[in-house]
């Protein structure tokens, strides 16, 4: 026959289990139940403040992006690539910055890496991107002629 104390503490044990299970499993639920509440929170603040931002663009006239047209890339800028266009063009850091205009320096510092180009030169280095020797060389004539320079050789 089993000891009274014995089977006590174990009535015990199993009853204290069972309530802590019911108290622990009405936490549990409550808990997933505000996760999920503060995460379709989250959301709706989130569309709440993009809509802000379109709105207060629209109001306020916000400026525009750098190019009207909402498709358009901004182009890339690799010193390694300019250097390597540079070269097929045939053309010196002098003569690549009159092209562009700015100064010789200007394309040294790109090329080393120490500085980026604005904006506006890099949509100018795009454009360079799709002629070749000829006419890099005839735009270049223009440039020297229009300003009373002479072109230095390469």
């Amino acid at each position: 026959m089993p000891n009274i104390g014995t089977v006590l503490r174990e009535e015990i044990s199993r009853l204290s289990r069972r309530e802590s299970r019911s108290q622990v499993d009405a936490t549990k639920k409550t808990t997933a139940q505000h996760r999920r509440d503060i995460a379709a929170l989250k959301r709706q603040v989130a569309q709440l403040q993009r809509q802000v931002t379109q709105l207060s663009h629209k109001v306020l006239g916000a400026p525009p992006a750098v190019s009207s047209d909402p498709t358009a890339k901004r182009a890339r800028f690799a010193a390694k690539g300019l250097r390597s266009q540079r070269n097929r063009l045939g053309l010196s850091q002098t003569d690549l910055g009159t092209l562009l205009g700015v100064s010789a320096q200007s394309i040294y510092n790109w090329e080393s890496e120490s500085a980026h180009p604005r904006d506006e030169q890099l949509a100018k280095l795009a454009a360079l991107r799709g002629i070749g020797k000829r006419e890099a060389g005839e735009r270049l004539k223009q440039l020297v002629g229009m300003n009373g320079k002479n072109r230095r050789k390469t």
